[in-house]
This record gives structure tokens, C-alpha cells and sequence, in this order.
């Protein structure tokens, strides 16, 4: 099973990183591909860098770990970009693979805001990440949700962009090829 971890990694930091290597070992993934979303429907556009750059940041962060792949699958495919559309255009393409997708445990709680999630939760195995303070909803239970024990990580992609804007070096919260070209370029000082 391959995992699909879908995100804009606006940049990609550790924290992405050890997520995923959990879920390659607990949940035992044979790979986990980093979906770089051009848009997400729920995100403004304009707080992006170029979709070009961030999926050059997830391959320099991704290189020497064999089972992570970074993805521009979606940056052919309309946009806003829409999980379902993605899955069933992997399937044509990847018939023989079988997807599992990972998501937060805030995402399982507002599933039903996503487009076609009754198919979603029908098809796919849902790895699911846990986050502080979300309540149980209607959708732990399921038979296609594995809510897993993962340890917490308190990293977020917009910390990482404030604090980059405000001078400071992080370089230990961005993997090193990720963090060296994002100094090269500048991004994120403005």
C-alpha cells in the first residue's frame, strides 16, 4: 500500500518528515508519496510560493529516504484541487497500486465538507493523524479510518514562514537540501 500524504508543504518541515516516517513503519506503507497541492480549496492561492518551488523544496527534503517520493500529480490536473479527482485519476494511471490517504485528525472531523467523502471513506484506507483537543466525530469509528498513535509534533509550515520573515535561522525545523534552497532563493524574508 501506498500512502498519499497531500499538503502544500508551504515549505515542508520535520515535522512533515517524522510524521511520515511513522506511518511508513507503523502503519508499514511500502512508500508515502508527498502530494504537493497546487491549491487546496480551503486555502488562499496568493500565501503560496510558485508550485515549481515547492515541489523542488519537498525533492531536496526527501533525498537519501528511498520510500518517500514527492508528487506534482495534481499541477496537470484542474484546479482547485479536489482529493477525489486526484485518487481516481492515480487509479487509471496506477491500477495495480493500492492508495491509502493521510490525513489529521482535524481533517477526519470536517471530512463532510469534502467533495465526494462518502466515496472517500468507501474506497480508501484512511490513516489518520492525531492532534490535541480534537473531539471524536462521527467518522472515528468507521471501519476505513485507522486513527494512529503517533507522537505529537508541534511544527507548523506558518511558524516557519514568520519566523524566517523575522531573521531568525531555523535551519534544524527544514530538512538541510529544503532549508539550503530555501536561503538560496530568499523565500519567505518578505
Amino acid at each position: 500500500m501506498i500512502g498519499l500524504y497531500f499538503g502544500s508543504f508551504n515549505p515542508i518541515h520535520i515535522g512533515h518528515l517524522a510524521i511520515a516516517n511513522y506511518f511508513v513503519e507503523y502503519a508499514k506503507l511500502e512508500e508515502l508519496w508527498f502530494i504537493v497541492s497546487p491549491q487546496n480549496p480551503l486555502k488562499q492561492k496568493n500565501t503560496l510560493l510558485p508550485d515549481y518551488h515547492r515541489l523542488e523544496i519537498v525533492t531536496r527534503a526527501l533525498r537519501d529516504y528511498p520510500k518517500f517520493k514527492a508528487s506534482n500529480i495534481e499541477f496537470s490536473l484542474p484546479q482547485p484541487s479536489y482529493t477525489t479527482d486526484t485518487l481516481a485519476y492515480l487509479d487509471e494511471k496506477f491500477p495495480e497500486k493500492e492508495f491509502a490517504l493521510i490525513i489529521g485528525e482535524d481533517n477526519l472531523s470536517s471530512l463532510h465538507k469534502w467533495k465526494n467523502y462518502e466515496l472517500l471513506l468507501e474506497k480508501r484506507k484512511l490513516l489518520v493523524y492525531p492532534r490535541p483537543n480534537c473531539k471524536k466525530g462521527q467518522f472515528h469509528s468507521h471501519s476505513n479510518v485507522l486513527l494512529l498513535d503517533a507522537p505529537q509534533i508541534e511544527i507548523s509550515s506558518s511558524f516557519i514562514r514568520t519566523a524566517i520573515k523575522e531573521g531568525k535561522d531555523l535551519r534544524f525545523f527544514v530538512p538541510e537540501g529544503a532549508w539550503k534552497y530555501i536561503d538560496e532563493m530568499n523565500f519567505y524574508r518578505k
